[in-house]
């Protein structure tokens, strides 16, 4: 057994994962991203960090995102379980990306509901042929 403790491992696993992990408040604010989000959305974590999850997603879908975010901070449940969603995302530069995401529901101290996302990104030949 590694020497390692459990916190040192769980923060090396986060940091090396190369799917997309991001975790928000219950505002939608960024607080935190690992390094595989910065490489998929292009976005260093010292622009990301403390910035709206809007920062990825493609400005027609905003609302609807708020909307559904807003939703499950006040309810604590959401409807897609633990499965993956395929939405549309974007980078820095405003390419939009196809991903996929599933939720994990954190809740704090209160026991009040906590988002956290992990992005999957999908080979660009995926995004290049949706935009054909």
């Amino acid at each position: 057994m590694s020497s390692l403790d459990i916190n040192t491992m769980s923060q090396r696993i986060l940091a090396l994962a190369p799917d997309a992990i991001m975790f928000t408040d219950r505002e939608g604010i960024i607080r935190m991203g690992n390094l595989a989000a910065e490489r998929i959305f292009r976005t260093p974590a010292e622009k990301a960090l403390g910035q709206s999850l809007d920062l990825i997603i493609p400005e027609k879908l905003r609302e609807r995102r708020r909307e559904g975010f807003h939703k499950t901070i006040a309810t604590g449940e959401t409807r897609y379980g633990t499965e993956l969603l395929a939405v549309p995302s974007m980078h820095q530069k405003g390419t939009r990306l196809s991903t996929e995401f599933s939720i994990v529901m954190l809740r704090d101290d209160d026991d009040r509901p906590l988002v956290s996302g992990l992005f999957c990104e999908i080979s660009l030949n995926v995004t290049r042929r949706k935009r054909q």
